[in-house]
């Protein structure tokens, strides 16, 4: 079993994977009170759409899949780009019957095989040199909502810079070259898809939509 580092990021392929810092695997009280603050959200969000499939993009160590096998009886696919983070996501998973997973790119997503009723990109698309093209790709097998979640800036860097955290890149996390406010990221959704809600969480933003 692969364990990561909880302070040197995963690098694979020259690409920084998985959440780095364990982000949420957070200890100290206020991290853990913020982290279920997260994982409330995406758990509520879920319910309102009740999905027999789902889709989850960039599934990283597991974390938010064992939110969506907790609050579902969907079956999920999950990819991402690392397959040593499939490797620790495979472990994490507490009900591996009902998820699948492969190692692939949110590039490399195609309308006529990857189509889920609820497609889940979380903590992702800061991670990409194109995130239009991202979100397109999302927009493409959203059928047709969409749950997705980034860090909500200048918010993050700040918490990361005020514990210590990354403080030579002034709180940026390692890999996030993408840098959205609550509202930036809402513009943004809004070029693909529909708003149904947004949860400007402190530090996350997430999004629940839908397909025009």
């Amino acid at each position: 079993m692969i364990k990561q580092d909880r302070k040197t990021p995963l690098v694979e392929d020259g690409i920084v994977v998985g959440t780095g810092s364990n982000k949420y695997e957070i200890r100290n009280p206020v991290g853990r009170f913020l982290l279920h603050q997260f994982d409330q959200s995406i758990a509520e969000l879920i319910s309102t759409v009740r999905p027999s499939t789902i889709l989850e993009v960039g599934c990283g160590e597991g974390h938010v899949t064992n939110i969506l096998l907790s609050n579902t009886n969907a079956f999920i696919y999950c990819t991402d780009i690392s397959e040593k983070i499939l490797d620790i996501a495979k472990n994490a998973i507490l009900c591996p019957h009902r998820v699948s997973f492969e190692k692939r790119s949110i590039y490399d997503l195609r309308s006529d095989k990857d189509r889920a009723e609820l497609v889940v990109c979380c903590e992702v698309l800061e991670h990409l040199n194109d995130p239009y093209r991202g979100l397109d790709k999302l927009a493409s097998v959203a059928s047709p909502y969409c749950i997705l979640s980034v860090p909500r800036e200048p918010m993050f860097r700040t918490l990361n810079f005020l514990r210590g955290a990354y403080s030579a890149q002034f709180g940026n996390s390692p890999g996030h070259i993408q840098h959205w406010s609550t509202k930036g990221f809402v513009r943004l959704v809004q070029t693909k898809f529909e708003i149904i809600e947004v949860r400007s969480l402190l530090p996350w933003t997430v999004v629940l939509a839908r397909t025009r």
